[in-house]
């Protein structure tokens, strides 16, 4: 990934918390069978591994063939997509002093790397599932439970997934967020998004007037 210094996301806590707001990753596997991408929610477990970056875990259906490809120990890239979103150039102080300037886009993103470990456990998958459920359904006015369901379907749909495991060895994150802009321009940004997520990543880094 070409990653400017400025851009540089140096902050392991920033990082992970843009892990556990935005789980929905892109996981993308090359080997010899080519290249294949999948949407895959993630849990992070920041805690864990010799890295000191954390331990990933997901699970697929086992009916997905990606689990076999991983089975062989590939090297997986990981990409968490954050908030983002088009800058217009109207909305710099720069447009109406001297006009140089152009449209961009915004955002935040972390890439993590490992290589993958297929875990064919229904203890391991049962604590997954109840840490992907309870974090996700965690303030709803009904929040639902694995014990909900009746015990014998819950047991033929773990039957069907499989769990994938991978430990970070590489996390790099990339905030794009007119970090390379006047304090002005920066100011001019955060008023005219319409994006409340986005417009705080660039308030955050302000530079003073």
């Amino acid at each position: 990934m070409y990653l400017q210094p400025a851009f540089a996301e140096d902050r392991l806590e920033v990082r992970h918390g843009l892990m556990h707001a935005y789980p929905l990753a892109t996981l993308i596997v090359v080997d010899a069978d080519g290249v294949s991408a999948d949407l895959i929610p993630f849990m992070l477990y920041p805690g864990e591994g010799s890295s000191g970056l954390g331990v990933l875990r997901a699970h697929v259906a086992r009916a997905n063939p990606l689990w076999q490809r991983l089975e062989a120990g590939a090297q997986c890239l990981v990409v968490f997509q954050g908030p983002e979103a088009y800058i217009s150039p109207s909305w710099y102080e720069t447009k109406r002093t001297t006009h140089k300037v152009v449209p961009t886009w915004n955002y935040a993103m972390v890439q993590a790397r490992g290589v993958a470990k297929v875990v064919d456990d229904p203890f391991w998958l049962r604590r997954l599932l109840d840490h992907l459920t309870n974090k996700h359904e965690n303030g709803l006015p009904q929040p639902w439970e694995l014990d909900d369901a009746p015990i014998d379907f819950m047991a033929a749909t773990m039957k069907a997934i499989i769990g994938i495991e991978i430990p970070i060895d590489s996390l790099v994150g990339k905030w794009k967020v007119s970090q390379n802009r006047s304090g002005a321009d920066q100011r001019g940004v955060v008023a005219g998004l319409q994006d409340a997520a986005m417009a705080e990543l660039v308030a955050q880094r302000l530079k003073p007037e």
